[in-house]
């Protein structure tokens, strides 16, 4: 899988606090951007609180949990996953709400969303000189690594509703598509000497739509093309798993010598 690797990062990344990227980082992302579609669904859906009202409170967890997370000295697992968890479910409710309720649609705020992923590691590039995953531990890059993924993940919502709704591929069509698209960079990463962070980035945003449209999938009814499943349900299945990726990467880091919480 990508990793991202920069030449002289070893000691750097050993300070950083976030995850080292490997095939134990990605399996844990598509986890979390699922679970994020299952449980922005569940609240905004199921509990039938509507988008902008689910969007607030996912939006007070999760500037929470940066806020706590930049004012740790060290790397915090649960911590960091739970910082994530929060962006793909702020992300769901926020991107339903621009495409939905304020009617701008999918192809319009896409478009709107990735514009803005863009400014934001433009702009991190021009002040940092650098938009590698693996020197995020000063409090003005996490600023950067957060809104970047904060924007990723909503941009990702709405293009997996795109191509599953407005692209008309259907669930099993979306994940196909994404799960290509994936496979294509990871190719890249492989064969091709293309931007080591170039391809983390373009495969971390394309993990949030495949994460997209699996939970459309699971929790969408059998008319729709989906399986029905109880968003609750999913979403607890699903949040077992992710603690379960996220203790043995812990181990694997414990192993390995990298100071953690």
């Amino acid at each position: 899988m990508i990793t991202a690797a920069a030449p002289d990062d070893s000691s750097r990344q050993m300070l950083a606090k976030v995850p080292q990227i490997t095939a134990l980082f990605w399996v844990t992302k598509i986890f979390a951007t699922t679970f994020g579609e299952t449980a922005g669904d569940a609240l905004s859906m199921s509990l039938n609180l509507g988008y902008l009202l689910s969007t607030f409170i996912f939006a007070g967890i999760f500037v929470l949990a940066v806020y706590f997370q930049i004012k740790s000295k060290v790397f915090h697992p649960f911590l960091y996953w739970f910082a994530i968890i929060a962006s793909t479910t702020v992300g769901t409710t926020l991107a339903d709400y621009v495409d939905r309720s304020l009617g701008i649609g999918y192809v319009g705020g896409s478009t709107i969303l990735l514009s803005l992923v863009c400014l934001s590691l433009w702009f991190w590039h021009k002040v940092e000189g650098t938009i590698t995953p693996h020197v995020v531990h000063q409090p003005r890059t996490e600023l950067f690594y957060w809104l970047t993924i904060t924007f990723s993940q909503t941009l990702g919502t709405a293009l997996g509703d795109w191509s599953a709704d407005t692209a008309g591929l259907g669930y099993t069509g979306g994940i196909l598509l994404f799960s290509g698209l994936i496979i294509l960079i990871f190719l890249l990463f492989k064969f091709t000497s293309v931007s080591r962070v170039l391809l983390f980035w373009a495969a971390f945003v394309l993990t949030r739509p495949l994460g997209a449209v699996v939970g459309d999938f699971l929790d969408k009814p059998i008319s729709s093309g989906g399986l029905d499943l109880s968003r609750f349900a999913a979403s607890a299945v699903l949040l077992a798993a992710i603690s379960l990726c996220v203790y043995w990467s812990q181990r694997m880091d414990a192993k390995g010598g990298r100071p953690l919480s």
